[in-house]
């Protein structure tokens, strides 16, 4: 069904007048074409028009610019969240391996130490851990880990690198109680290395100090003396190293002079021990004593001739049973020839 004259489009109508709009249209459009080309004209509107709509296009892409920066941030912060807990977690362990590394490195020395001691005195001991430590004010114990079943005996010496520790007062299956010498009831006889005065240091009730209240007003001690063991009594081997002076002052009683020292031994940081066993007693008789008298080149030589006797005449030689049997032997042998 054909359309009606009204129903058309005025531009393309079929007067005259649309005709020739239509061609002034084109004609418009070829000149623009023309005058772009040539001068570049439309280049500088769009230049100019790109100023003006640029903005438009920034704010119409801001939400979705946001949602994006906003999704990458909360991913980036999630992702360094983790990142940052595997590295906390990472340098823990790292100090705690370099913790352990210097505690073993620690213990190492001390046992070093310890071997170190044992090679130099040549004593027969016993290397104990210490798993408890009482340094009360009545009480200075330590518990050790080993006990009877591991031949632990009351009254073995306890010693460590440094110096004389305690003594074993009560021994348990697996574990033995060690009494400290800073204990108020242990007493050890010392002897002063500078003067040789011999005295007993007993313990205090301040746990780090050991005491000696019986030293004579006239006896040579000074601050810095060293303190080793006696030997008197029989129970701590004499030459350990026992403390230190640290200051001289008179007693109470004004009759005796009243000395400080501090234990040499590391009481409140040492790990590992030392147990003495008792020395072996030398078996066999004594050695022979050695030869008295000038040395064997310097002594004169025994004279082999004869020598007169008070009548004049020469005495015979002695003979030894070793040449009387020498004719005979010759002749047995010649006997024997054919």
């Amino acid at each position: 069904m054909a359309l009606a004259r009204e129903d058309s489009s005025p531009l393309f109508a079929g007067t005259v007048a649309g005709t020739l709009r239509l061609i002034l249209y084109l004609a418009f459009a070829m000149v623009l074409m023309v005058l772009d080309h040539r001068n570049g004209w439309m280049w500088r509107i769009r230049y100019a028009a790109s100023v003006v709509v640029e903005p438009v296009y920034r704010l119409a892409g801001m939400p979705a610019a946001g949602m994006r920066n906003l999704s990458v941030a909360f991913a980036d912060r999630k992702l360094l969240t983790e990142q940052n807990q595997r590295l906390r977690e990472d340098l823990l362990l790292a100090n705690a391996k370099l913790n352990r590394m210097a505690s073993v490195a620690e213990q190492n020395q001390r046992l070093k130490e310890l071997l170190a001691t044992q090679h130099s005195l040549e004593l027969n001991v016993q290397l104990a851990r210490v798993i408890d430590v009482d340094l009360g004010s009545y009480r200075h114990r330590m518990l050790l880990n080993v006990g009877a079943r591991d031949g632990v005996k009351k009254g073995q010496v306890v010693i460590d690198a440094h110096g004389v520790m305690g003594q074993v007062v009560e021994v348990m299956p697996r574990t033995s109680l060690v009494m400290l010498v800073t204990d108020p009831d242990h007493a050890i006889p010392v002897v002063i290395e500078r003067s040789g005065l011999r005295t007993v240091a007993y313990g205090s009730r301040e746990g780090d100090q050991l005491s000696l209240p019986n030293i004579s007003m006239a006896a040579d001690v000074r601050p810095g003396d060293k303190l080793f063991t006696s030997g008197l009594g029989g129970r701590f081997p004499p030459g350990f190293p026992v403390g230190d002076i640290t200051g001289v002052e008179p007693g109470a009683s004004g009759m005796f002079l009243e000395g400080r020292a501090r234990p040499t031994a590391d009481l409140d940081r040492s790990e590992d021990v030392l147990l003495l066993h008792d020395q072996a007693e030398p078996v066999g008789p004594p050695d022979p004593a050695s030869p008295v008298g000038p040395p064997a080149g310097l002594a004169p030589a025994p004279s082999s001739t004869s020598a007169p006797t008070p009548s004049g005449e020469t005495a015979p030689a002695a003979r030894t049973p070793g040449a009387a049997a020498a004719p005979a032997s010759s002749s047995s042998a010649a006997g024997a020839a054919p």
